[in-house]
């Protein structure tokens, strides 16, 4: 999963991926510090690996993986060059989500680009930005397949779907606003949108702030507007954030106790973008490594093969599976097949999160 972190200049953005990533990605109080996009690699947090690991002795754990791409600060006037914006955002074109940061507290130290904070209009700003940057792209296509379409019929559907969005996009809405069919959504998957992407805004407010956020009304602000595109909200102190990356695990639930916080706001950041993907785990395991790998949800048993090895895909014969918590109660697999609690799936079976699965395959 790769998620593009944007945001106006100096709203939080290149703190947020430093801590979330460990990077060490420049940080100033001053636009467009960060030119090229930083990547960071950060682990899946998954409690389920280290109980299997004690199950099976296993050598290593392996969690899944999501890639943040920390993308520099957009202006207004990104889509026409400003601020070296086309270059920006051709970046955000490579990720699955976009998350976006939005500065949620006032601070006199820190330089705002619009002069004063505002978070809904900071949201109107990227969000446009998006749109007229798509609107050029579909505008292009659509002179392409136009003249396709007086030829060949097959090119008239598209053109079609391009007028449907390009409408949309010009109404100031953008593209996941609109209900598009499996067909539709699969010929707009090769325009490679911007404002289709999946968005999930980060609201950053104040330390002081952060367990009293339900009564931000920057917050509260943005969380409205959210409900508006059904996208996620998560509310983090960046520079929270940033003091709880240098700890280790153990100090780490210190700290979040100390804070009175459950989690902290990468954990929170990361089950948003499983939530609006529609994405989960299942799970391998044995002596040698445990593993987690990513799906998306309702994936049947052959293509969820696919993520190990296409091999195994092609020669799928079954899946032996057993769901973590029957897994955990058994104690072991040996114990878990005497109870019958280990199934026998076929190639219809769909995998549900947290399954254990063994693939048996011809090579």
């Amino acid at each position: 999963m790769k998620l593009g972190i944007v945001g106006l200049p100096n709203v939080g953005k290149s703190t947020l991926f430093n801590a979330v990533t460990k990077a060490g990605a420049e940080s100033a109080n001053y636009p467009f510090c960060t030119i090229d996009p930083n990547v960071g690699v950060v682990s899946v947090p998954d409690e389920r690996l280290a109980v299997l690991r004690n199950i099976y002795d296993s050598k290593k754990i392996i969690p899944a993986a999501i890639e943040f791409y920390d993308i520099a600060g957009l202006v207004r006037g990104a889509s026409k060059g400003e601020g070296l914006g086309n270059k920006f955002l051709s970046h955000i074109r490579e990720v699955e989500s976009i998350v976006h940061v939005v500065r949620c507290f006032e601070d006199s130290n820190i330089i705002h680009v619009e002069g004063n904070v505002g978070p809904l209009r900071d949201i109107e700003t990227i969000n446009l930005e998006l749109i007229f940057s798509d609107l050029d792209m579909i505008g292009n296509r659509m002179l392409k397949v136009r003249k396709m379409a007086k030829n060949d019929k097959a090119f008239q559907k598209e053109y079609d779907l391009l007028q449907l969005i390009n409408e949309t996009l010009e109404a100031g809405q953008s593209a996941r606003a609109l209900d598009l069919t499996d067909d539709e959504m699969e010929i707009v998957k090769g325009f490679n949108l911007l404002s289709i992407k999946p968005i999930i805004y980060v609201a950053n407010v104040s330390e002081d702030d952060l367990l009293s956020s339900e009564d931000n009304d920057m917050v509260k602000e943005v969380r409205a507007h959210a409900k508006t595109e059904d996208a996620e909200v998560v509310v983090v102190c960046a520079k929270i954030e940033e003091e709880i990356s240098q700890l280790e695990d153990d100090e780490k639930k210190e700290f979040l106790q100390e804070l009175g916080l459950d989690e902290s706001g990468l954990d929170s950041l990361i089950k948003a973008g499983y939530r609006l993907l529609g994405l989960m785990s299942f799970l391998t395991a044995g002596p040698q490594e445990i593993r987690a790998w990513t799906i998306n949800i309702g994936t049947k048993a052959p293509q969820a093969a696919s993520k190990i090895h296409s091999d195994i895909e092609r020669g799928f014969i079954r899946a032996e599976t057993i769901s973590f918590d029957a897994l955990v109660e058994a104690g072991n697999m040996t114990t878990a097949k005497e109870k019958g609690v280990v199934r026998l799936e076929g190639k219809e079976y769909i995998v549900q999160d947290g399954d254990v699965i063994l693939f048996r395959f011809n090579v």
